[in-house]
Order: C-alpha cells, then structure tokens, then sequence
C-alpha cells in the first residue's frame, strides 16, 4: 500500500477511535500497533512494543515532567499560593476590578512554579472565586478569567507542554522552556489590558474598591512571597545560565520546595503524601499518552509516510505561510474537542518533520505550537481549563457562564499569536542568548 495512503488511513482511524471517546494514548498505541504488523511483519511490531516504551521511561529527559509537576504540587498544597494572591490582591486595590488583576498577576508567577494549566486553574478557583462572588463581581468573567490566565502555566517555565514538545521532536528543553519567557509575559500584560477593556464597557461587572491598605500592610504582604522568587531564580536562572539542566533544575526545585515549606511550617505528611500520589497520577497518564505517540511516530515514519509527505510538500512548493495557516486552522478545530497533550502527540510526529523541511526555526514553530494548545484548553466545548474551574467551584458557577466570561481572553491569546507570527524574535531572542 503507498505510504501516504497507509499514513492518512492511520490518522483518520486514531481520529475516529478518539470520537468515540476510546483514550488518545491506547487509541494511537491501537492504530500503530496494527499498522507495524501489516507493513512490517508481527515480530517488528512486537520489537517496537518492547523497545519504544522502555527507552521512553528510561530517557533522562522524562524525568524533568514529575519533578516539574511535584514541585508545583507541593507549593499548592502548602498554602504558599494564598499568600502570593493577597499580596497582589492588597498592591492592585486602586485599579478596578482588583481581584481579576490580582488573579493575572498570580497566576502569573505561579505558572513559574506550577507547570500545568489545569492546577492552575483549579487552584485561582479556590481561592480567588468564592472572595470574587462575596464581592459581586461578575460571575461569568470570574470564572472565565481564571481559566484564561491559567493558560499561562503552558508557556511561563516550568512549562509540561515545552516539555513534552522537546520530547517528542528532540530539540532543548532548556532552550523551550526559555523562550516560552517573553510570550508569556507579553499574553499576561494582554490579558490585563482585555480586563481593563471589558470593565470600561461593563464597570459593574466590578464593584470599586474602597479599601486602602496601608503601605506597612502591603510590604508585609509582599514579604510572604519570597519563596516563589527563590524557586523562580533557582530553576529558571539555572537553565538559563547553563549551569544545570532542566532536570536537574526540577530536582533542585522540589528540593527547594519542601525545604522552604518545612521552614514556614505549612508542610504535613499528609500534605506530602497527597503531592507525591498527584504527581504519580499526572506523570503516569502523561507517561502512557508519550508511549501511544512515540508508537505512532515510529509507525509513520517507518512505513515511509513521513519522507514521502516531505517530498510530496517540497515537490509542489508549499510555503511555509500556508503551512502555519493550515497548523493553526487545524489546531484551533481541534482544541474544541481534544485535549492539549493529546493534540500534540497526534499531530507533532508528521507536522514537525514537514516544518523543518520548510527551515522553520523548531523553537519558534515550539512556542506556536504550545500558544496554539493554550489557547485550545480554553475553548468550548472541550476547553480543560473552563471545565477545571467549573468542577472546583464547586457548583458555584455553570459552565454556560464560563463559556461566556472567557471571551475576551480567547481574544487577549489571539492577539497574542498574532504578534508571535509577525515577530519571531519574541520568542527566539532568550534562547538565542543562552550559554
């Protein structure tokens, strides 16, 4: 059978196999499977069994994922994010709707610690949304900027999407992880320009606030948070400079971590239990989605799809503007109905080979891809980011009014990609510094 109809046969059964909610990872591991055994023979396919998952857990790149993900686990569980809300809550008070901001930049410097969009999330809801509610805010815009800002865990290091985009196409995760920096600050100071927006034309989706904390008050405040900017510079600034790998820089993070929650007092054996049996459960499902994709990449790339799809786009001269505008459509479809991880991992294997044929720079193409998957966990109707703050609300708000409240920061992403396609260099001046 031609390669590329055996290829797009593959594709179009792991497609349908997700559409009836069979798992992307044994849906891709199904698919390839069968797909080795009628193009190479059962004992070919059964090699690659064995052989592509051990060399998977066995990669000392994997490890970066759960210590990324313990870290942040166990910084959430210790109560320091309350400490880091107030504080922003407490220097924000003289701009309307505070606590939307205070929510911004929160988020924003836990997405430095946390890793993963849906904690995150989940998390600004227990906290931020019951005082949000008490105080009349709007509902809908509550919850929709909770979910929105949460998206910035996907691009501000540690980043799980960076990670497993190094994973599955061999480039530096420390590099990734770096150049995510800009982006994510850039999407932060959108998502607060939509806030300001949006409450000039509905200023009573927030009341005015009346209090003024005195600057004693703040500074207090401000010096609850310096756990967070100690694990920020020992992990970023240790990858940036060179002086660790992101391995390493997450092992020494968690180290950081329980050390600094040991001495505020704020850490239990419970807690730690908790932490360690969340990040096993986050790092197996991960582990499992990783093994069906890498599966289906070597499935691909040996029944000759993938060389024959380079030729094949060389041969007609496909731009690479039309390229990116196809990737984008695609994953924007996508994103209302699959998760992040899953888009990446079907799609990653065959689209990365074909843009460096085209001499797409991969760092750059890496920041489009996770800006793209960002934007996908916020979108209805599969949106993983509005449905994390629906099920932590705790039946406080429905998922119609997040859908609405989310808008405007589906718009402040879209700007953002936007100025990330037109300027390269946001992304890739970081990286290119590096040692």
């Amino acid at each position: 059978m031609d390669p590329i109809v055996l290829g797009i046969i593959a594709i179009v059964a792991v497609t349908f196999l997700v559409a009836l909610r069979v798992p992307v990872a044994i849906s891709m591991l199904l698919v390839a499977f069968l797909g080795m055994f009628i193009s190479k023979g059962s004992g070919f396919a059964l090699i690659q069994l064995q052989l592509v998952p051990f060399a998977l857990v066995s990669s000392y790149t994997f490890v970066v994922i759960p210590m990324f993900i313990l870290m942040g686990a166990i910084v959430s569980s210790a109560g320091l994010v309350s400490d880091l809300y107030n504080c922003a809550n407490l220097w924000l008070t003289r701009f309307r709707g505070s606590l939307y901001h205070a929510t911004v930049v929160g988020s924003t410097i836990f997405a430095a610690i946390s890793g993963s969009t849906i904690v995150n999330s989940a998390m600004f809801t227990k906290i931020a949304l019951p005082e949000m509610i008490q105080l009349r805010y709007h509902k809908g815009f509550a919850g929709g900027c909770i979910a929105g800002v949460g998206t910035l865990a996907a691009l501000i290091p540690p980043s799980l999407s960076f990670v497993i985009f190094g994973i599955l196409t061999g480039e530096s995760i420390g590099k990734l992880l770096i150049a995510g920096i800009i982006p994510g600050l850039m999407t932060a100071l959108l998502f607060i320009i939509s806030i300001s927006v949006t409450l000039k034309l509905n200023p009573n989706w927030a009341p005015k606030s009346l209090d003024r904390p005195t600057l004693q008050k703040r500074l207090n405040a401000l010096s609850k948070t310096w756990p967070f900017g100690l694990l920020v510079l020992i992990v970023l600034g240790g990858i940036y400079t060179g002086i660790m790998p992101p391995s390493a820089a997450g092992a020494i993070g968690v180290v950081g971590a329980i050390t600094i929650t040991i001495l505020k007092r704020s850490l239990t054996r419970q807690k730690i239990v908790e932490s360690v049996d969340s990040t096993l459960t986050m790092s197996a499902a991960i582990l499992l989605i990783l093994v069906g994709g890498s599966l289906f990449a070597r499935f691909l790339l040996t029944c000759g799809f993938i060389g024959d799809m380079n030729d094949l786009v060389n041969s007609h001269t496909v731009s690479a503007l039309s390229f990116l505008i196809c990737i984008i459509t695609l994953y924007l479809i996508m994103g209302m109905f699959v998760d992040p991880i899953s888009i990446m991992v079907m799609t990653l294997p065959f689209l990365f080979p074909l843009s460096q044929s085209m001499d797409i720079d991969p760092i750059w193409f890496g920041v489009i891809v996770v800006k793209l998957v960002e934007i996908a966990v916020i979108t209805p109707p599969v949106g993983m980011n509005l449905f994390a703050v629906v099920s932590s609300s705790e039946g406080k708000i429905s998922s119609k009014e997040v859908f609405g409240g989310v808008l405007p920061f589906i718009l402040a992403e879209i700007c953002s990609l936007t100025l990330l396609f037109c300027f390269p260099t946001l992304a890739t001046f970081l990286p290119n510094s590096m040692n």
